[in-house]
């Protein structure tokens, strides 16, 4: 048995499998899927796509017999080539663009990261762009480690009771099928890091996760060690009270920063995705000042290192503690003649009373500072006025950087096919290169549409197997089960709303004039449907009415069953509905979408997006690549401004959206609703792929950074 297996027993040939499994870059590239698919297509499908999870119910045999099959080993030889040249290759991007700093190193520390649902650490949006991040950085060689938190029970699983209402239920991850490593010191012991907080110290492990040439470290109080309370610190993603969450940011800002001294690694630069981590700062200045320095010049070196991305345009979605209550659980962190200037520098009063605000700090202690749009560098730069007092809008020290998505990751494998056939084999390599996207205009309309409808046929048949599983199994209410989609129909122009449920995402404006949707959606020979799927946070009470009220028009017959939600959106689901719908609906208040990434990834793959005119479809949108809902009037009064929002909604689907899907010529095929669908990727790919965004992280932030300390 090979001692790097995990206690899976493969044979010699083969023996690499486990690696392969737990390295989660397998996850995008199509040699290593493929292996796994091939190595038992059963248990691929019945653990969710979990290849460490098969390697530990596999029969021997199978095993035995893919030793034999020369196609199957030219595969896996395949895939561990490529597995090695993401671990080792020396000709990268990073390293042929800034050769004069090959010993230079990022740490990315964020609050949740969205890698693969086998390692549910994510919530949404910012989980999925910090993975999105991470593996681009080890696409394009940037030398980057990430840090934070290993959540065993992850975010919630969502149930609905029978009239709809959101009902948690939290699980135990099984750390044996989860593509997770120990980090052990030289005996083989756990490497524990403590952390003070308040008059306690709490012992932090750490996990390994691999993403070919990035390694992610994720930070576990759950230890026997500590305190009862303690352990479960690091349970939940966006658990508990204020108190809790305040405890949980000291251990990823000040444990974080310790966690990466104990292994031996020392960032040059520093970058903390959104305030969650702006405790890294503390920690950090107050290493120098133990060293020597004053607090000042700590201060200095802090800032000329740190870089900071926001992603929040709501005020009310900053952490801020009161100071009492920070200084209580930092009494034992700190020299009493440093508090006030710790403190100070994220006190903020926003009119509520002097409290320590995360991204103030972050704001106030960071060299280079983003939004991830340019609609919300300008709220941002307004937001947070008062810390730039006297400096107009335009000169706020806030650049843009809009995000972008890790095309590998979201592509639906047919469309991937067909760029390589008419884009060239090293597509994926170019993928933010405008010229290349020229070609998309020499894939013929047949084919394209062809993939379009196998996708749609694709997503609503999982929709209904999923149905039916929950039948089977849950013995659920049969109203759940027409809602989850068994009555949607295959030929009909299905528009897809994904996305967290919360007020200002009005995940109910399309239902504001309902008997103008019915006859949209169940019109003569132009039927459309209508999917809906997402979480509202545990403590948003306002979202889950929401979400319940589209759940009961998912069950209300005066929609002929047009309308289906989907509980329990992960990121397995999130890939086929960003595939398999033909529209992609965003309708938030106009400017709180700050970016938004789901419309990317649609459009990829040949979704049209049909979005207010907020966060990055205000850059993307170009009068032919989808449609914008337009405003004919800004209101502050929402009644108002949400009625002539779903008219202008109405106004497209029955003038232009609905018309243009189902004209179609003698061979079936519509020809203007495939020039929008070539349109949207021709121009949304290059201009919206993370690799277009890490290079520009790595051009305007983290390089001048770094050759500034150089310089120093």
């Amino acid at each position: 048995m090979n001692p790097n297996t995990g206690g899976i027993i493969l044979p010699d040939r083969i023996e690499r499998l486990h690696e392969l499994a737990c390295d989660l870059s397998w996850s995008w590239n199509y040699h290593a899927r493929e292996v796994f698919r091939q190595l038992d297509y059963r248990l691929w499908r019945l653990t969710a796509h979990n290849p460490v999870h098969m390697l530990r119910i596999i029969a021997p045999e199978r095993l035995d017999e893919l030793c034999r099959d020369t196609s199957f080993l030219a595969l896996y030889d395949r895939a561990v080539h490529d597995l090695d040249q993401a671990r080792t290759a020396k000709q990268t991007w990073w390293s042929e663009r800034f050769s004069d700093l090959p010993r230079c190193l990022i740490a990315y520390f964020s609050a949740e990261f969205a890698l693969h649902p086998s390692l549910p650490i994510y919530a949404g949006g910012l989980g999925v762009l910090a993975g999105d991040h991470c593996k681009t950085a080890s696409d394009l060689g940037v030398p980057l480690v990430g840090v934070g938190f290993m959540y065993p029970q992850g975010y919630f699983h969502q149930n609905l009771s029978p009239e709809g209402w959101q009902l948690e239920v939290y699980e135990q991850l099984n750390w044996d099928n989860a593509p997770v490593e120990r980090e052990l010191t030289p005996d083989g012991q756990l490497r524990l890091i403590p952390v003070p907080v308040g008059d306690r110290t709490v012992l932090v492990s750490i996990w390994r996760v691999q993403l070919g040439g990035v390694k992610l470290f994720l930070l576990d109080t759950g230890l026997d060690e500590n305190d009862p309370a303690d352990r479960n610190l690091s349970a939940r993603l966006y658990g508990g009270d204020r108190e809790i969450r305040l405890k949980q940011e000291i251990i990823l800002g000040i444990g974080g920063v310790r966690a990466l001294r104990a292994l031996g690694i020392g960032p040059d630069v520093w970058h903390l995705n959104e305030g969650h981590a702006a405790f890294v700062a503390f920690e950090r200045i107050h290493e120098m000042i133990q060293g020597g320095s004053t607090f000042e010049a700590a201060l200095e070196q802090v800032r000329n290192t740190t870089v900071f991305t926001t992603h929040t345009p709501v005020p009310a979605g900053h952490d801020a503690f009161p100071l009492g209550l920070v200084e209580g659980y930092l009494q034992r962190w700190w020299q009493d003649g440093d508090r006030r200037s710790f403190l100070q520098l994220g006190n903020y009063d926003n009119g509520a009373g002097p409290l320590l605000n995360m991204t103030v700090l972050a704001l106030r202690t960071a060299r280079e500072v983003n939004a991830v749009s340019q609609l919300h560098r300008q709220v941002t730069s307004e937001m947070w006025a008062p810390i730039w007092p006297g400096v107009p809008v335009s000169k706020r020290p806030v650049r843009t950087i809009t995000n972008g998505v890790h095309v590998s990751t979201w592509i639906a494998l047919s469309i991937a096919t067909l760029f390589e056939r008419y884009l060239g084999p090293d597509w994926k390599d170019r993928d933010n290169d405008p010229a290349l996207w020229e070609r998309v205009a020499q894939i013929p309309d047949e084919e394209l549409w062809d993939v379009r409808q196998s996708l749609r046929n694709y997503l609503l048949a999982f929709i209904r197997e999923r149905a039916r599983q929950r039948w089977m199994e849950e013995h659920v209410d049969p109203v759940r089960v027409v809602a989850a989609g068994t009555l949607l129909d295959p030929a009909a122009m299905t528009i897809g709303f994904a996305r967290r449920f919360t007020a200002y995402k009005r995940p109910e404006l399309i239902f504001h004039n309902p008997a103008r949707l019915a006859a949209i959606l169940d019109a003569p020979r132009r039927p459309v449907q209508l999917i809906f799927a997402g979480k509202a946070h545990p403590a948003d009470d306002i979202g889950k009415h929401h979400l319940m009220r589209v759940y009961q028009h998912a069950v209300d017959p005066a929609f002929a069953g047009r309308i289906a939600f989907v509980d329990d959106y992960d990121l397995h689901v999130a890939h086929l509905l960003i595939q398999g719908c033909d529209v992609w609906l965003n309708n938030p208040r106009k400017p709180l979408e700050a970016s938004g990434t789901s419309g990317m990834k649609a459009s990829i793959n040949g979704v049209v997006h049909l979005s207010i005119s907020d966060g990055w479809w205000a850059e993307g949108y170009n009068g032919s690549n989808g449609w914008a809902i337009e405003r004919e009037a800004v209101t502050e009064d929402y009644t108002t401004q949400d009625a002539a929002d779903a008219e202008a909604l109405y106004r497209l689907l029955e003038e232009q959206v609905v018309p243009a899907f189902y004209q179609r010529d003698q061979r079936g095929v519509p020809r203007q609703w495939v020039q929008i669908v070539k349109e949207a990727i021709r121009t949304v790919t290059p201009g919206f792929t993370a690799r277009r965004m890490l290079k520009q992280y790595a051009e305007e932030m983290y390089v001048p950074l770094m050759r500034r300390m150089v310089a120093q």
